[in-house]
């Protein structure tokens, strides 16, 4: 039997303690990467919208084939006042299936004829 000063298993208590913590950096941290490629594909999906509207196309077409499945269902696509798109895109939530913020980009060119 060990004495009561003996250290055995303070590595696990410790463990055991600091695992919440961790899991929650973890969360916190891949939230963030989602938050990340929301905003990478929306500049990219406005770029397609910009493109589309310019040669007489569908924006909101073009933006959908751009994004991945799970980004479409909060996208708002709308004309800019210069002439160009901007789009909403939902950044969805790790935890509760809903959606924690909304990115915005725009995108413009020239109209092609």
């Amino acid at each position: 039997m060990p004495s009561p000063s003996s250290d055995d298993g303070q590595a696990t208590v410790e463990l055991v303690a600091l695992l919440p913590l961790v899991c929650l950096l973890a969360a916190a941290l891949w939230q963030v990467a989602v938050a990340g490629s929301a905003v990478w594909f929306a500049n990219g999906a406005a770029r397609a919208a910009a493109r589309a509207k310019a040669v007489g196309g569908d924006p909101a077409g073009a933006a959908r084939g751009v994004l991945p499945a799970r980004l479409e269902r909060g996208l708002r696509v709308r004309a800019d006042r210069d002439g160009g798109v901007a789009l909403d895109i939902a950044v969805p939530a790790l935890l509760g299936g809903g959606s924690l913020t909304t990115v915005t980009a725009r995108a413009r060119f020239e109209a092609q004829r």
